[in-house]
């Protein structure tokens, strides 16, 4: 059923398309199916055609809908879009130029602080390399006063070594003569030879 009205009442007959607005020309006034087939029609209408209540119901819900939110959601967007207009248009351009400024001053300030390190680091490594120098020149002479410190501790010790034999040497004959007078020990002149 298209719900265009009640059907009409002859299927064969050529009839003319209904009207706008959904009522049919009724058939001949005194016609004894005019009540039933007025009250298919108000039964279909209101069984089985739903059209008009579902469009009543969208209707009332678009303009409950409508009034409770006063079109806020379009406000809401309408600002949005002036605040990316101006924001593209206005404050875009001068973070840009703010940005460009800034950043020319602080690459050049970037550039100095990089220069003035790069001479630290060239004193730090000239003040190293003299101090290397200072503790290798220290080393070398330390070494050099140790040999000479040791060559003049053998030199000495060769001498008390000497002296000492020398006084070992001048020493053992009293010793012999000593020990001899002793009447408990044996003159082994084997033994005395080996000093």
């Amino acid at each position: 059923m298209s719900g265009a009205g009640p059907a009409s009442p002859g299927r064969g007959s050529a009839a003319a398309p209904p009207p706008a607005d959904r009522r049919r020309d009724s058939p001949v006034s005194g016609s004894p199916i005019q009540p039933i087939i007025k009250d298919i029609g108000e039964v279909y209408s209101r069984l089985l055609d739903h059209r008009p209540v579902i469009q009543g119901e969208i209707r009332y819900f678009v303009k409950e809908f409508e009034e409770k939110r006063g079109l806020r959601e379009l406000r809401v967007l309408e600002n949005l879009k002036t605040t990316i207009f101006e924001t593209n248009e206005r404050v875009l351009p001068k973070c840009e130029q703010a940005m460009q400024d800034n950043l020319s001053e602080t690459f050049k300030r970037l550039q100095a602080a990089n220069a003035m390190i790069h001479r630290l680091q060239e004193r730090e490594y000239e003040v190293r390399k003299l101090q290397a120098e200072k503790v290798t020149a220290r080393e070398e002479k330390c070494i050099a006063h140790w040999e000479e410190f040791m060559k003049e501790q053998q030199n000495k010790r060769a001498e008390v070594d000497e002296e000492h034999r020398l006084e070992v040497a001048s020493l053992l004959p009293d010793y012999l003569m000593y020990m001899c007078s002793k009447p408990k020990y044996v003159c082994n002149k084997m033994h005395l030879t080996a000093y």
